[in-house]
Order: C-alpha cells, then structure tokens, then sequence
C-alpha cells in the first residue's frame, strides 16, 4: 500500500511548475505503459497517483488551468473504474494511450518547463 501522506509532502514541496511537470510525466508513461497489456496493475495505480496530484494541485493553479484539471481528473476517474474492462480491449486501450498522451502535452506545456 502506498503511502499517500509520505508523497503528498514531498510532492508539495515542488513548485507549480514542477508538480504540474509531474504529472505531465505520469500521464505520458500511462500513454506509453497502456500499450503493452502487462501493465494494467502500473497504469492503475498510475491512474490513482495522478489523480492526488491533481487534488494536491488544483488549489494553486490559475482557475482555467484547475478547471481543465477537474475535467482530466474526472476523465482518470472514469478510465480507472473501468480498467479491467479497458484493458481486455486493444482498442480502448489505444484510445487511452492517445488521450493521456494529448493531456500529457497539454499538462506539460501549462507547466512552462520547456520555455
């Protein structure tokens, strides 16, 4: 069992931008793991740990920014209760590859790390 309390301190040390960088991070490996079908158990618990960093997060970010992350925060939610049903089909796995992978872009460039 993670401990979520040990990561929450050490994440909210980080900046805006390091965190939002994070997170960017974890949504590119779900994007990248979703594709081999022996990771259902990573992207999981990839799935839950994005979304603490969103709740850990969201507070501080201007308000178009922690809307948009409400909505990824919802749509991690929706991919994670249906997981087992997700990961029978390559299909909607490849879906879930592309669309964390566009939000992994997005979370990324709100970050401003690359400029």
């Amino acid at each position: 069992m993670r401990n979520w309390e040990s990561l929450k301190h050490r994440y909210l040390q980080d900046n805006l931008p390091i965190r939002l960088g994070n997170l960017a991070s974890n949504l590119a490996r779900i994007k990248s793991c979703s594709l081999d079908h022996t990771n259902c158990i990573v992207v999981e618990q990839l799935l839950t740990e994005s979304k603490f960093f969103i709740e850990w997060t969201a507070a501080e970010a201007e308000i178009e920014i922690a809307a948009e992350l409400v909505q990824l925060q919802i749509q991690l939610s929706q991919w994670e209760s249906r997981i087992k049903e997700l990961w029978t089909d390559i299909d909607e796995r490849r879906k879930l590859s592309e669309a964390s992978g566009i939000w992994s872009d997005k979370v990324l460039d709100w970050s401003g790390l690359l400029t």
